[in-house]
């Protein structure tokens, strides 16, 4: 089954970009295919494949922070075609 999921990772600290970075890069070694913008990354593929590296990566970041929030969002199709027909 392939998903499509959005993530939002947003550490309330002052030193929060390093840690994003850090996510950002593990999820890029990771193989999935993702892409990115200023507000979120997407990330694209078979439903174990994903949730597994997320559930590794989202561990390893909820460490480093002190305080944070992770916002997700799972769509069950691939998105990462997606382009706006208007």
């Amino acid at each position: 089954m392939k998903i499509s999921v959005e993530i939002t990772l947003s550490p309330l600290q002052d030193d929060f970009e390093p840690i994003i970075i850090a996510f950002i890069k593990k999820l890029r070694a990771s193989g999935l295919e993702m892409q990115e913008n200023p507000l979120s990354t997407q990330v694209y593929g078979e439903y174990d494949k994903v949730m597994t590296v997320l559930q590794q990566e989202i561990k390893e970041a909820m460490v480093l922070m002190q305080n944070g929030l992770l916002y997700i969002k799972i769509v069950k199709t691939d998105r990462s075609a997606y382009e706006p027909h208007f």
